[in-house]
Formats: structure tokens, C-alpha cells, sequence
């Protein structure tokens, strides 16, 4: 089961891979944590993602999918595996292509969690963290007993800079720019598995395992 997992930010699917994870035993594997891993343990390829980072700029591509290619490698991946925020966009997607068909590991699915544009502002825009003891809570799915204070602690709530109104639309603007023109890429490969992201975490998981043909 190899897989590529789609969705925009808030639409859960994190959440949905570690199930997968969970149940069948193959590996999540996010470029950002490769990213992190790779540098602090000083790879070749940790090197020189860490010199573009430190000048504030992009880390290119052929030096990810470097990273990429020596994960899958790893026994852990020889049944199966799942991509998470990789690829970003179709040239990334292409490259990923050539690099798995070298190493006989073609994609199985991409499956994209779909969630409304209103559902995911409420989901990113709603969230509130305590300042005391770090509890997250949700004004519209899951508010605390009494507005601001934390039901765990009773510290004072707050909303990060990065959930704010103006900063998820701009996040989901560039993915949609970005990120979304996948679905077409991976719909005329013939593997896109398109699956709704609204209601309980245990029925979207039941509806990815069925769209994927799996128990």
C-alpha cells in the first residue's frame, strides 16, 4: 500500500494517515520531519538543506526527493508507505514519478480528504490553546464551559497569530494555487481516491479504508 495523502490545511489529514499507520504497520513520512531529522543528524543531504534554511530560502527540490528516496529505501517500506505534504505541486509529482518508477515502487492512490472552504475556516480559524497547560479547544466543534478559560487548568485561552482569519486564507489560497491542481494530476493517472473529511474521525477513516478497497 503505497500512498500519497491530499488535503488542505485543517482537513485532517494527519490524522487519518496515523490510523493507517496504526493498523497496517507501514510508515508515515513527512518531508518536514525528514527535513529536521536529516540536518540534525548532519547527512550529506542535511548539509545542504540546512545551508539553503539558514539563508531563509527554499530547500530545492532534488535535494527533498534525495531525502525522500533514501527513506524509502529503509526496510520499513518495503510494504508500503504514506507521503504526507509531499508532493506540493505537479512538477514535484512528476519528479516523484520518475524517482519511484527507478526504484519499483509506483504509487498506489492519492487520497484526498475533501473538506468545505467554510468547515475548514471554522476548523483553523476556531482553534484556542491554553497559555497555562497547552489544551486545545475549538469555539465552533469543541468550546470550553466558559468562554476564554481553559476547562482543564481554568488559564486564559488564546488564538495563535498563525490561526487568525487573514493568515488561513492566505494559507489556503497558496494551497489551492499550489497543491491543488494535484487531484487532476493523480484523477488522470487513474488513482485518485477522493474521500469526504466531514463527520466522525472514525467514519472518514472507515470511508478511506473502503475507497481503498481495504479491512
Amino acid at each position: 500500500m503505497k500512498l500519497v495523502f491530499l488535503g488542505a490545511p485543517g482537513a485532517g489529514k494527519g490524522t487519518q494517515a496515523k490510523k493507517l499507520v496504526e493498523k497496517y504497520s507501514i510508515p508515515q513520512i513527512s518531508t518536514g520531519d525528514l527535513l529536521r531529522a536529516a540536518v540534525a543528524a548532519g547527512t550529506a543531504l542535511g548539509k545542504e538543506a540546512k545551508s539553503y534554511m539558514d539563508k531563509g530560502e527554499l530547500v530545492p527540490d532534488r535535494v527533498v526527493l534525495g531525502m525522500v528516496e533514501e527513506r524509502l529505501k529503509q526496510d520499513d517500506c518495503k510494504k508500503g508507505y504514506i507521503l504526507d505534504g509531499f508532493p506540493r505541486n505537479t512538477l514535484q509529482a512528476e519528479e516523484l514519478d520518475k524517482m519511484l518508477s527507478a526504484l519499483n515502487m509506483q504509487l498506489d492512490a492519492a487520497v484526498s480528504v475533501d473538506v468545505p472552504f467554510d468547515d475548514l475556516m471554522k476548523r483553523l480559524t476556531g482553534r484556542r490553546t491554553c497559555k497555562a497547560c497547552g489544551q486545545m479547544y475549538n469555539i465552533y466543534f469543541n468550546a470550553p464551559q466558559k468562554n476564554g478559560i481553559c476547562d482543564k487548568c481554568g488559564g486564559e485561552l488564546f488564538q495563535r497569530d498563525d490561526d487568525k482569519e487573514e493568515t488561513i486564507k492566505k494559507r489556503l489560497d497558496v494551497y489551492n494555487a499550489q497543491t491543488a491542481p494535484l487531484f487532476d494530476y493523480y484523477k488522470n493517472k487513474g488513482i485518485l481516491k477522493s474521500v469526504a473529511g466531514t463527520g466522525s474521525i472514525d467514519n472518514i477513516f472507515a470511508n478511506i479504508c473502503s475507497a481503498l478497497g481495504i479491512k
